[in-house]
Parts: C-alpha cells; sequence; structure tokens
C-alpha cells in the first residue's frame, strides 16, 4: 500500500488539532492547512465533503534528505489528509518509504522509514 490511513470518531477539526499537537511532539510543524472544501467553493466549484490537506515539516529532516539528494524535495513538504468519508473522519498519507523508493538511495530510505514510523506514531495518537 502507497498510504497509511485510519479512521476516528472525532470530528476533523478535533482530529486536526490532536495531530497538530502530537506531530509538535515529534517537531513537525504544520506549514498549510488547506481547506479543499473551502477553496474549491471560492472557485465555483462545490466539495460535498470536508477534505483537509496539511503540509507538515520537521526542518532537520527536511535538511537531511535535501543535502543527499535535491529531488526529494519533490516530495516535500510530507502530506496529511483529514477527510470526512460517508459519515467517519479519516486521517491518511502516502508513505514516506512509498515515495522515496523512486530515489534508490538506501540511506534516504532509512531516513524515510523512521519519518514514517514517526509520522503514523502521530496520525495513531490523534485517533
Amino acid at each position: 500500500m502507497f498510504h497509511y490511513t485510519v479512521q476516528t470518531n472525532k470530528s476533523p477539526k478535533q482530529a486536526i488539532s490532536d495531530l497538530t499537537e502530537n506531530l509538535k511532539e515529534e517537531k513537525f510543524g504544520v506549514l498549510m492547512d488547506l481547506n479543499m472544501k473551502e477553496k474549491l467553493h471560492e472557485k465555483g466549484v462545490e466539495l460535498n465533503q470536508l477534505y483537509h490537506i496539511l503540509e507538515v515539516c520537521n526542518p532537520v529532516e527536511a535538511e537531511k534528505v535535501l543535502s543527499e539528494n535535491a529531488l526529494v524535495g519533490y516530495f516535500l513538504p510530507c502530506k496529511i489528509a483529514v477527510y470526512e468519508d460517508q459519515g467517519a473522519t479519516k486521517i491518511g498519507m502516502p508513505k514516506p518509504t512509498a515515495l522515496i523508493n523512486f530515489i534508490e538511495n538506501d540511506k534516504l530510505s532509512t531516513i524515510a522509514k523512521d519519518i514514517e514510523q514517526r509520522l503514523i506514531q502521530c496520525i495513531d495518537k490523534s485517533i
């Protein structure tokens, strides 16, 4: 699977709030919270579900991977989606290990695995 997705009984707003706090514990900051429903509405398109895309970054880790291979910037910042799906709130992300496989670099794979585990831990603590 290229992604990791879980379901929670929390509202999207509460899930985002809890996730943001859990990310801080791992030194990840939320650079942007893109509310797709609002953004599409501004463009005259109606999305019938709440859908937020959080762009998150740990600056120390970003420097490590970019110093190793600038192409990794194509995958940055990490994205975590919080959205409603058939009445439930879901939290998910593309797995960093799946994305980094395109680079074929063992050092980057090790870093991506660590980042992925930390992000999954943050997501799991948010459900």
